[in-house]
């Protein structure tokens, strides 16, 4: 998507722990080591994929906050240009091979990931434990699965699950997004079955230049990344 709107972004450098408190406790982060970008490098995918099916969660309220996020203000899948032609060849792979794409979240707002911070913060917020945390307490979420920055800011990681030609997502062992070592791929309480059908999303990602994260089976960064230490800010809409 063709944006012409001025937006900012954060670079790593200068970044020191005081911001991220900073970012922990405000809606939207104020660092003044902001540099401008050019947006038309961000793409909106439906206009490569317009056949994968895109269901961004963090537009909804069916998520770990259990509420829409901040910076989502349109259900839209947004990649730096590179990592969506890349998506693009592993889509066509997929297609081949009889699976198509469900996408459920690609660039992520710097002030989305703050949203996610206060939630993680709120002790006192446990709604939707029982689906997507029901073993870790929030305090163990810090780190590994939740962290003041984010990858997905930098525009070129997305994440996403396959499915049959009907629209059915195969059987990962898992839900999106659910905090638990379930959810690494390697898991060994997961079947065979699902085990395989996270492999055949590994492979069609890896062949297409994604790496994947252990410790999620539905997360894949695209290498090389097109800005490694930068974290957008701009909307999605």
């Amino acid at each position: 998507m063709l944006l012409n709107i001025s937006f900012k972004v954060v670079s790593l450098l200068g970044v020191c722990a005081l911001s991220n408190v900073a970012i922990a406790n405000e809606p939207h982060n104020p660092l003044s080591s902001v540099d401008q970008y050019d947006r038309s490098e961000f793409v909106d995918v439906a206009t490569l994929i317009p056949t994968a099916l895109f269901d961004i969660r963090y537009f909804s309220g069916q998520n770990f906050v259990g509420e829409p996020i901040t910076g989502y203000q349109a259900a839209k899948c947004l990649l730096h240009k590179t990592a969506a032609e890349g998506l693009a060849k592993a889509h066509t792979q997929a297609q081949k091979a009889g699976y198509n794409f469900k996408i459920y979240d690609c660039y992520r707002p710097q002030r989305a990931v703050d949203h996610f911070v206060r939630w993680v913060n709120d002790e006192a917020d446990t709604k939707t434990k029982a689906a997507y945390y029901p073993n870790l307490g929030k305090d163990q979420l810090l780190g590994g699965y939740i962290a003041a920055k984010s990858g997905h800011s930098r525009g070129s990681t997305i994440d996403l699950t396959l499915t049959d030609a009907k629209g059915e997502e195969l059987h990962m062992g898992s839900l999106f997004d659910m905090f638990d070592p379930l959810s690494n791929t390697d898991d060994p309480r997961i079947t065979e079955e699902q085990k395989a059908n996270r492999y055949k999303l590994k492979n069609i990602m890896i062949a297409a230049g994604f790496s994947p994260y252990s410790m999620e089976w539905w997360h894949f960064t695209y290498k090389p990344q097109a800005y490694p230490n930068t974290y957008f800010d701009f909307v999605v809409q």
